[in-house]
């Protein structure tokens, strides 16, 4: 192939799989039934895929999976840093179609994380092991909720957040599940219900927490003289950030601070624009905190202003200030484990005008122009930002 330096790379094709209650498929057909549909969306063929990036299935990932969509890529990525794989991934796909590695690459994620606990055949996991750095915290019970757990309290002592401002997040969360059909909970909460539920991990409560479940995703990115033959309109990446921060908590200067205070600077500063002029932001959201701070961290607002900036509905679809995971997010919508792909699913979608009673809408019901994905990985160990803009 002749390096063709400085191409675009536009996101031509996403799809959700079956999501939610998914009883009878494996890993692999998720991961199949995604990627159909992403092509699908595109309106291309599987030949025209020379690029592949999966993690989190088989072995030898992605040659396993590669092999079970009948792929065989010369460019692949088996980049596996927890949520935010995708976006990392997203990045370097878009590398590789400016540096003429690649031409069109599929990142495709499928998992049944419910299905398998259902069926006994897997518990639910507390922590990541206890090997390497890790070993010296596992003795003293520092399970990947109770991290989470620590990070939001340090917060709250820091800056005064409190556990109501927290709730918010939860509850705007499931609003904008409402409006969407393809979300596994859909009915509203309250601020009291959210703190009344049972207590996971102080300050957390059930619905504090991320839901379980199935499913599966797809994203086809390829580079802008394909694009033109796409029956989808392009949404061009413009700028992306990754970082990786720490693995155990004593090596984490500062609880309050996400790695996407590097990554989200990074991504803005390449595609060349503010935070304040993004139009909805998707978030990586397996816990309430999580949001409020990379919120912070993109430059929402001030480092500590997080729990004033949740208030008042400025997430919601709805007359939101800032619209933030407009599908409902992990807290609501669906959870299959590293749910980064999901973002990039939602925002495209949005950019695209296709997020039917969700779509968030600009004065005088324009479409949005630019969206931000940031996804996380670990406890914060880990962060990628891609910046999106449509046309």
């Amino acid at each position: 192939m002749t390096a063709v330096t400085g191409r675009k790379a536009a996101i031509v094709g996403v799809a959700l799989s079956d999501c939610g209650r998914v009883d009878e498929a494996t890993p692999y057909a998720l991961h199949a039934q995604a990627a159909r549909r992403a092509l699908a969306d595109a309106g291309l063929d599987r030949s025209v895929i020379d690029g592949f990036a999966s993690a989190g299935l088989g072995t030898l990932a992605p040659a396993e999976v590669a092999e079970y969509l009948g792929l065989r890529p010369t460019w692949v990525d088996s980049t596996s840093v927890g949520g935010s794989t995708w976006e990392v991934m997203a990045a370097h796909a878009a590398d590789a179609i400016a540096e003429g590695r690649a031409r069109a690459v599929l990142l495709v994620y499928g998992s049944t994380a419910r299905a398998d606990i259902r069926a006994g055949r897997r518990t639910g996991n507390l922590s990541f092991g206890a090997r390497g750095p890790l070993q010296f915290e596992v003795p003293y019970g520092h399970t990947l909720i109770a991290k989470y757990a620590m990070a939001a309290r340090r917060h709250m002592h820091e800056y005064g957040t409190t556990i109501e401002q927290l709730a918010e997040v939860a509850v705007q969360a499931r609003a904008n599940a409402a409006a969407n059909p393809e979300a596994m909970f859909r009915t509203p909460v309250t601020v009291d219900e959210v703190l009344s539920g049972p207590m996971v991990a102080d300050p957390f409560t059930k619905l504090h927490c991320c839901i379980r479940s199935d499913g599966g995703a797809a994203v086809l990115l390829v580079a802008e003289d394909i694009a033109r033959d796409c029956r989808t309109a392009p949404v061009w990446v413009l700028g992306s950030g990754e970082h990786v921060s720490h693995t155990t908590m004593s090596e984490w200067p500062d609880f309050t601070v996400s790695p996407a205070a590097v990554s989200g600077r990074l991504a803005f500063a390449r595609a060349g624009v503010r935070p304040e002029e993004v139009d909805f932001a998707e978030i990586y959201d397996a816990f309430t905190y999580m949001t409020l701070v990379t919120l912070e961290d993109l430059g929402f607002c001030g480092k500590g202003e997080g729990g004033a900036f949740v208030e008042k509905g400025r997430l919601l679809v709805a007359g939101g200030q800032l619209p933030v995971n407009t599908d409902g997010g992990g807290l609501s919508a669906q959870h299959p484990g590293m749910r980064g792909l999901f973002l990039l699913v939602e925002a495209v979608r949005q950019l695209r005008g296709e997020a039917g009673e969700r779509q968030v809408r600009k004065d005088g019901g324009r479409l949005p122009e630019l969206a931000v994905a940031s996804g996380t990985g670990g406890w914060f160990c880990s962060s990628g930002t891609v910046v999106l803009g449509r046309g």
